[in-house]
């Protein structure tokens, strides 16, 4: 068992190497975002590197109440969006504690695979999370650049 102050000094340390990242809102109508975090991404625009998946954190309060929600990923080249897969679009499956109600914070958790068979580009990656009635709790933007 890791001594308590080693374990609080390795909590910090992960919380500092976790640094929020600078996005765009696209859109957030029923939620506002307080924080976007992708893991690892020490640099933006971020490397996302083939054959590795990418943990990713927003947190946000719901402006409205919701059973459910979804997530909907695209990369955005040239001002179209290409649907992007994800392991679990079921947002009361990735860190939501289903009804969604006014008011209320919520961490939403994620994966983010970057397949072998992705070119080599630079783009931009949009997450979006819709409630009930198809409106964005959250929508967000960062640059990306996908490497070998």
């Amino acid at each position: 068992m890791v001594p308590p102050p080693l374990a609080l000094l390795l909590a910090l340390a992960a919380a500092a190497l976790a640094e929020p990242l600078r996005f765009v809102d696209c859109g957030s109508k029923d939620g506002s975002i307080q924080e976007v975090n992708v893991s690892p991404c020490p640099t933006q625009p971020c490397q996302l590197v083939k054959g590795t998946s990418y943990s990713i954190n927003v947190t946000f309060s719901s402006k409205i109440e919701s059973q459910g929600s979804k997530a909907k990923v695209y990369g955005e080249m040239l001002h179209v969006d290409i649907p992007f897969p994800i392991p679990e679009p079921d947002g009361c499956k990735s860190g939501i504690q289903c009804p969604i109600q006014k008011g209320h914070s919520y961490s939403y958790l994620n994966k983010l695979p970057v397949k072998s068979e992705y070119p080599s580009i630079k783009l931009i990656v949009k997450w979006e999370l819709v409630d009930d009635q198809d409106q964005m709790l959250f929508c967000w933007k960062i640059p990306v650049q996908i490497t070998s």
